[in-house]
């Protein structure tokens, strides 16, 4: 956590995380170490916004079939946990496993968990820049080769692993199959984000915005109190600080920021 003065404007520590499914090229401005493969760069949560965690993924693998509870199915020891998608870059070929073809029960889902055809089973959608997803607790999916993400979920690191392709991690099929829905994807939780600004969520747990410019006067109200800005392009000034894009800053309020130099960016706040 950030040790800066409480309310006080502040760029968050940036956590650069390698995963075997990573990658060594990451885009700018991003810079991965020689010899390492990243897959995730963490923002760390401020102390006054404990329960929202931003990040950037990267992919040249296949991340594993996996699943989140909600807090109501969470237990001792798990948090709940939804998140969501906006794709920023994508090769020609990429996909992103949310939900199943059809509705599949817990036992077919635990007989193609175990034999992998688990994958057969997932709903692969193509995808493009700007394409956005909203995963609610519950929903199995998983993450294609080929990507850039930006993610913005709960501050939450309870996954439960149903396949993971032979490498040699844990599964957790109990709980998995417990917590599964066994379902297709909801449309309603997917859009691809035209140009100008627009609210992806506004949901139980956190609102997002994606902002192109200087925010109108109804989306301003909404962030009153304290929220993180993350530029994707351009600069936002906060106080004394110039944010750019693959930087992320909590602020005290939206009134602390200045877009005039903004191209696109993200605002976040928990609801």
């Amino acid at each position: 956590m950030n040790a800066a003065a409480p309310d006080q404007p502040r760029l968050l520590t940036t956590r650069m995380v390698e995963k075997v499914w990573g990658r060594g090229n990451l885009p700018a401005p991003f810079a991965a170490p020689d010899g390492t493969k990243i897959g995730e760069i963490w923002f760390e949560p401020p102390a006054e916004l404990p329960s929202l965690l931003a990040k950037y993924l990267f992919t040249s693998e296949k991340l594993s079939v996996q699943v989140h509870p909600s807090a109501t199915q969470a237990r001792d020891g798990e948090d709940g946990k939804e998140e969501c998608w906006l794709v920023l870059d994508a090769d020609e070929d990429a996909r992103l496993a949310i939900g199943f073809q059809e509705d599949v029960s817990a036992e077919a889902m635990r007989a193609a968990a175990l034999d992998g055809s688990i994958e057969d089973l997932l709903e692969w959608h193509a995808v493009k820049a700007g394409d956005f997803f909203h995963l609610k607790p519950g929903t199995v999916h998983a993450i294609g080769p080929g990507l850039a993400l930006v993610e913005i979920q709960q501050n939450s690191d309870t996954t439960f692993r149903l396949y993971d392709y032979g490498r040699p991690r844990e599964l957790h099929l109990d709980r998995a199959i417990e917590v599964a829905k066994g379902c297709p994807f909801a449309p309603e939780n997917r859009s691809h984000i035209a140009l100008g600004s627009s609210c992806l969520i506004d949901g139980e747990h956190f609102r997002l915005d994606r902002i192109v410019g200087q925010p109108d006067e109804g989306t301003a109200a909404q962030y009153e109190a304290p929220l993180l800005v993350m530029p994707l392009g351009g600069t936002v000034t906060i106080g004394d600080l110039t944010l750019a894009a693959g930087e992320c800053a909590y602020a005290p309020s939206i009134r602390a920021a200045e877009f005039t130099r903004a191209e696109t960016t993200l605002l976040v706040k928990p609801n």
